[in-house]
């Protein structure tokens, strides 16, 4: 049986051609995701009181990595990126007008909203991939506009899911409870028409005449696992997806009890760590090439780990804001050169897969991290779960750089 990597039939095309309209359909629709952001724990908060049921708004996103995102990835691989991502994008806006239709009409109920956020994942675990797989084949292999490339696209989702969508979402929200939903599925169907527009996209390899899905998955796992430098670009995103998690999940707590910030104080500290995301952003995507993937988490899980130690060890707030702008400079570089070295080093026959697995293990790990940061922070104390996450992302950091 043929496999992808003999059918590797990778077409490179003119650098930067229908990066603009990419950038742009990224742009819209994160700014639009970034309202639903903000007006679904808003709105879980009018239909119940029970914070578990409020929880499991946040807990369906991941549910549908975990069970979707393998074998979306897998067809992904199989099928036209382009109509992929239009289609993935006509089903988000079909999902979400429809559930800005149930709140004006006053009929939303929790399992609504728990579903609606659940589909929504699903239909990302297909459009994800897609882009991550749509952008070398847009503006090539080079590392350098790879790393420029990618710089653009996670500082406009940066910008779009922490800086301009949340406090958009929140205020149409409170102006009327379903403009965010319908503004969002406005941003989808805009999103959908830009990508259209694209033809610079090819179909990927095709995986042998008849395609056995169980089968395209395992190909994918056994070639991302032979793959060293996969590998460890893997395990690194797990690893610092973990340690985040576990300082991250109750750090509002944290803010308030030992921090002394008011709610806008809490809004405030994220912003710092936006705007450190922002100018690593600008400072990484100039970066000619990629270090090695064990230098690159070795560098970012020790610039992490020093945030969170600042952060347990100096309780206030502008020391926790310059600490936290660190955190997101380490997180946006290792995301930014990570991706730029995935795309560089995965043929496209699989880069679908990768991209997939890629999610669902960092989803998988950043789940298992908010877990431990609960038993931590209830048996030992907030305080004490920002510190070990702290002293874990250097050990980690350590862990790194001997291996290279």
């Amino acid at each position: 049986m043929s496999t992808a990597m003999e059918r590797e039939e990778t077409v490179e095309v003119p650098t930067g051609r229908g990066l603009g309209r990419l950038l742009a359909s990224t742009g819209v629709s994160i700014a639009g995701q970034g309202m639903v952001l903000a007006a679904v724990p808003l709105l879980a908060a009018r239909l119940t009181n029970d914070p578990f049921q409020v929880s499991l708004t946040v807990a369906a996103t991941y549910a549908a990595w975990l069970l979707v995102g393998l074998p979306a990835g897998a067809l992904v691989d199989r099928w036209p990126r382009r109509r992929t991502m239009v289609i993935a994008d006509l089903v988000r806006a079909l999902i979400i007008g429809g559930l800005g239709l149930a709140v004006i009409a006053g009929v939303a109920q929790m399992w609504l909203l728990i579903l609606s956020v659940f589909l929504l994942g699903v239909a990302s675990c297909f459009f994800d991939p897609a882009a991550q797989a749509a952008l070398p084949a847009v503006v090539g292999r080079d590392p350098s506009v790879l790393a420029r490339a990618n710089g653009r696209m996670w500082s406009l989702d940066l910008i779009g899911r922490s800086l301009i969508g949340p406090p958009v979402g929140a205020a149409l929200f409170v102006m009327a409870a379903g403009l965010p939903f319908f503004a969002n599925g406005a941003t989808f169907l805009l999103s959908a028409a830009l990508l259209v527009g694209i033809s610079s996209l090819h179909p990927p390899a095709r995986v042998g005449e008849q395609f056995r899905l169980a089968l395209s998955i395992r190909e994918g796992l056994g070639y991302l696992a032979r793959h060293s430098e996969l590998r460890t670009l893997t395990i690194g995103m797990g690893s610092f997806n973990f340690v985040y998690n576990l300082a991250y999940a109750t750090l509002v707590l944290y803010a308030k009890d030992r921090l002394q910030v008011t709610e806008q104080g809490f809004g405030l500290l994220l912003a710092s760590a936006a705007v450190g995301g922002l100018f690593a952003g600008y400072v990484v995507s100039k970066v000619g090439r990629s270090p090695r993937a064990s230098t690159l988490y070795a560098a970012g899980l020790a610039m992490q780990g020093l945030g969170w130690l600042m952060v347990a060890a100096m309780p206030n707030a502008w020391v926790a804001a310059a600490a936290l702008a660190m955190v997101g400079a380490a997180s946006m570089s290792v995301t930014i050169l990570g991706g730029a070295a995935r795309q560089r080093l995965t043929p496209d026959a699989m880069l679908g897969r990768v991209s997939a697995i890629t999610r669902v293990i960092g989803i998988g790990a950043a789940g298992l991290g908010a877990l431990a940061n609960g038993l931590v922070a209830g048996s030992l104390g907030l305080q004490q779960a920002v510190l070990i996450a702290g002293s874990a992302s250097v050990l980690a950091a350590v862990f790194f750089w001997r291996s290279d």
